[in-house]
């Protein structure tokens, strides 16, 4: 699949994925500040952003997906930088295609199934794509009665866009999502230990990696290391951008 792409800056390449129900502005502020010194290709992945819609989706195909764009821009090799369901794409690409992985970074992901945990999340795009929306503050009041976390919900309406007849959609594909989130985007990465630098970020407040996976991590990524953010969860690039951003460039400094 040809992903919808953003690429900026000169230098060595790393390539950006965001999570779940995201879109490549996710990392835009990251994308900013690695510019100056990269060259910075930010992707929305399959089924997201302005990236072409299929009902088939899993974590090798997605994987598939950002190798392919590897090989339309020339890239033989490439950091990769993966926020949550992006982090499990970097991972799968590093166990299955090592050559092609100069480091890895993955934030608050590890390399296990995870039990379906944003149920509540595909209810609220479900009714949304079912209906007309006039404007964004409807759309929210709507997610209100799915989803009571302010940030939670702006970070799902940063989906919408105007149609044609001037109402709001959503531009994920809401069908796909919906039919593939409880089955194949929980499943691990695959694939044999990858060797090369590894990063793994870790919110503080957040579950998504725990003190159980740590062996695991070790075993699949024996020279990874693991930093923890003090006070963020899961979406710990939005939450303490500047120590995020600043412990992502440290290691591709030193790993470039």
């Amino acid at each position: 699949m040809k992903l919808n792409h953003l690429d900026q800056g000169t230098g060595p390449a790393i390539i950006l994925m965001h999570g779940m129900f995201g879109s490549l502005s996710n990392l835009g502020n990251l994308a900013k500040d690695l510019a100056p010194h990269y060259r910075v290709i930010s992707v929305d992945l399959r089924n997201h952003g302005e990236s072409p819609h299929e009902d088939t989706m899993d974590i090798p195909l997605m994987a598939d997906d950002i190798v392919e764009l590897m090989d339309d821009l020339g890239l033989d090799r490439a950091h990769l930088v993966g926020h949550s369901l992006g982090g499990k794409l970097g991972m799968h690409v590093a166990l299955t295609s090592p050559v092609r992985v100069r480091s890895l970074v993955v934030a608050d992901i590890a390399p296990v199934d995870y039990p379906q945990s944003n149920s509540i999340v595909v209810d609220g795009l479900r009714d949304l794509h079912g209906r007309s929306i006039a404007n964004r503050r409807d759309a929210d009041q709507i997610l209100a009665t799915y989803i009571a976390d302010e940030m939670t919900r702006a970070f799902i309406l940063k989906n919408l866009r105007r149609n044609a007849v001037g109402d709001y959609s959503l531009k994920l594909n809401v069908k796909s999502i919906v039919a593939n989130y409880s089955k194949s985007l929980v499943e691990a990465p695959h694939g044999e230990p990858f060797s090369g630098p590894t990063l793994f970020l870790k919110g503080e407040l957040s579950a998504y990696i725990q003190e159980k996976h740590r062996p695991l991590i070790k075993s699949l990524f024996p020279t990874s290391e693991l930093k923890i953010i003090d006070g963020a969860g899961h979406w710990l690039h939005a939450e303490k951008p500047q120590m995020f951003n600043s412990l992502v460039i440290g290691f591709l400094n030193a790993n470039g």
